[in-house]
């Protein structure tokens, strides 16, 4: 499999490349040069295949040979550790928990994903090493920080913005120690990713050998096509039209999810639910992409004003905004209306939500209201738990700490302040 830079001005390269450079020279994502769908037989007897076994079969073309099958399936036996249940909250209403992982996010699997196909590669290096640079709004320090712990061979750098992560969520990247280094940056998570992408461009860090454990990087951002198979083989029994509704913020999940779709997975729809960061929203009103300075709300892992991931949506639809239309709806939500989401789903369904996965509820219910006979799923995307000063105030209850929280919550914050991107460059080295 060859993959491309979606700005056209690079060499084309293997999966190995893709991941170990994470952006192409020119600036531009990676992109597979060839989608095949799966056999159709393949979705006729899905229900009596294992989780792993679909994830190879989803996830192999876009490998090729530069991990053989027994080393590709040791990964991902390693990366699907945990459970990824549909729970039904209403009727013809199903949330798609993906926080059954170690840090309780759904970012476990890609991060878990990338960790062990970068160790994989790096297995014969013994005299140079990675550098994993990301920049996280919340969930993603954690998840890559735990999937990458004591990594041979690849040092991990996370900037986070001060003061607009969850202490849950600071406490899971800045506590581990190791090989694991926490850069807590004055400003947005749009000043993060600025620096990011800065730096895997700056030719005197070429010594680092930089790559990005954000959705940007195609070893994240596709295994997250598997909860979309994982979802379908739940309810097909069902026998309805299924809608997804993804909470979005850099569109990576929603993106895997249209991937999926291509690979011939029977998706009727998809709806991509903002908070008030509402750059797509705006941009199937309007037509005109016009990003904007995100803003801080209570869903803080979509607060992205410049969303990497929606130009591979465009490249799936060959920017055809009507074909694009047909597939997709997105749709904004303000603070006020996701706490309403929070106690409605609480009071009327006894089900703990959490504001990103509230967001996607609102999604999912606006849509459900064009389909006729159609059942619909929405992603939580993290655990109640990562966001107690929403949910424990809005609810009026109080949730117990879970193992996997608990355990880093005594530990000490470790971090370095840092506001410029000359900063950055002098941690680097």
């Amino acid at each position: 499999m060859k993959y491309y830079s979606l700005n056209h001005n690079a060499p084309e390269v293997s999966f190995k490349e893709a991941v170990i450079q994470g952006l192409a020279s020119d600036k531009g994502l990676y992109f597979p040069q060839i989608i095949t769908p799966l056999n159709p037989a393949f979705f006729n007897v899905i229900e009596n295949l294992s989780h792993n076994d679909i994830a190879f079969d989803v996830i192999q073309q876009f490998v090729g040979d530069d991990i053989p099958e027994d080393n590709l399936r040791e990964i991902i036996k390693d990366t699907l550790s945990f459970d990824f249940p549909v729970v039904e909250v209403e009727n013809g209403i199903y949330s798609l928990e993906l926080w059954h992982g170690p840090t309780m996010a759904f970012k476990d699997v890609g991060a878990r994903f990338m960790s062990r196909c970068l160790a994989y590669f790096n297995k014969d290096k013994k005299d140079s090493k990675n550098t994993v640079l990301v920049a996280t709004s919340g969930d993603t320090g954690g998840a890559v920080a735990s999937g990458f712990l004591g990594v041979d061979g690849v040092d991990v750098v996370i900037l986070y913005p001060s003061g607009k992560v969850s202490d849950i969520q600071e406490k899971q990247l800045t506590t581990l120690g190791k090989n694991i280094k926490a850069l807590e940056v004055d400003g947005v998570f749009d000043d993060c990713q600025d620096m990011v992408k800065k730096a895997f461009l700056d030719e005197t860090l070429a010594h680092k050998n930089l790559t990005s454990a954000n959705s940007i990087n195609i070893a994240r951002w596709l295994p997250q096509m598997f909860y979309f198979f994982f979802a379908y083989k739940a309810l097909k029994s069902q026998n309805k039209p299924l809608i997804f509704s993804c909470p979005s913020g850099n569109f990576g999940n929603i993106c895997a999810g249209i991937m999926a779709k291509k690979l011939g997975l029977p998706i009727e729809h998809f709806v991509a639910a903002t908070n008030v960061n509402d750059t797509v929203p705006r941009f199937l009103e309007s037509g005109k992409y016009e990003p904007k300075p995100s803003k801080t709300t209570i869903s803080n892992a979509m607060d992205v004003g410049n969303p990497s991931n929606f130009i591979r949506i465009q490249e799936l639809y060959n920017n055809d905004l009507k074909a694009f239309e047909k597939d997709f709806s997105s749709y904004s939500f303000t603070d006020e209306e996701t706490l309403t989401a929070l106690k409605q789903i609480y009071n009327t369904d006894g089900y703990i939500a959490e504001p990103h996965g509230a967001v996607g509820y609102l999604g999912l219910k606006k849509e459900l209201q064009k389909h006729d006979n159609a059942i619909g799923v929405f992603l939580e995307t993290a655990h109640p738990i990562k966001f107690l000063d929403v949910v424990e105030p809005a609810l009026g209850i109080k949730l117990p700490i879970p193992e996997q929280i608990e355990s880093v919550m005594n530990e000490d914050k470790v971090s370095v302040k840092i506001k410029t991107y000359e900063e950055l460059k002098a941690f680097l080295g």
